[in-house]
């Protein structure tokens, strides 16, 4: 009879906590559970300068602000996904919401989805350093498996995935459908073997000296975490 194989024994491991932290800080971004009171009026405000932002995902836009309100109280009820807003520090205002979501402290993984930046946020430190506090806090409160999903037909949020340094793992066809269209799922995931070295790209990056005197950088985050990535996404290839 062939020798049958198993998994590596997972040893000194207890499953973590559910997330739930009322804020996360970081030195560009803070995260604030999203209270539809505090956050909806500033978020529904700066939304309103692209309704494209909405494109990829299931709900949204919004016709109103009672309506985004509405939706804003439905979805800061839940604890999966558990919504936050995303507060630029430098000035004070929400400028973007995303979740922890398909969370499963058993198995020790759990996912950031349902990212919408308004286009003052864009491209921004802000924005990176945000999915990083996301990221960070699931290694350091223990978890495993990070994921990280998208519409295959999305190659920003493909692309991002990459550049945060989370390896391609394949797609999911046929996967949902969104709005009435069928959605192919990218995967993209890091465990925690990894961390450390992308605790290390994420900090070289977003530190003052790696941004020169017009605020344009020095080294790329993608050339920092290209050397942790296990397998690299086809798509973005060529």
């Amino acid at each position: 009879m062939a020798e049958r194989k198993f998994g590596d024994p997972v040893g000194n491991w207890t499953p973590p906590e559910r997330p739930g932290p009322e804020r996360i800080d970081g030195s560009y971004v803070r995260l604030e559970r999203f209270q539809p009171a505090r956050h909806a009026e500033a978020l529904h405000a700066a939304n309103m300068m692209d309704d494209g932002i909405w494109g990829y995902l299931p709900y949204g836009p919004f016709a109103d602000r009672d309506a985004y309100r509405a939706w804003a109280d439905g979805v800061a009820a839940g604890s999966d996904p558990l919504f936050y807003a995303i507060i630029d520090t430098a000035t004070g205002r929400a400028g973007g919401v995303a979740s922890f979501l398909r969370i499963d402290p058993k198995a020790g993984s759990i996912e950031v989805g349902h990212i919408n930046l308004a286009p003052v946020l864009q491209k921004s430190r802000a924005a990176t350093e945000a999915i990083y506090l996301f990221i960070r806090w699931a290694f350091e409160a223990g978890y495993r498996r990070f994921e990280w999903k998208c519409d295959a037909l999305n190659l920003p949020s493909r692309r991002a995935a990459e550049r945060y340094g989370l390896s391609y793992e394949g797609v999911f066809r046929q996967a949902t459908v969104v709005k009435g269209r069928n959605r192919d799922t990218a995967w993209f995931a890091a465990i925690d073997k990894e961390w450390p070295a992308l605790r290390n790209a994420f900090e070289t990056w977003l530190a003052p000296g790696n941004f020169d005197g017009t605020g344009q950088q020095r080294q790329s985050l993608a050339d920092l975490t290209r050397p942790i990535l296990v397998t690299r996404d086809p798509a973005l290839q060529g």
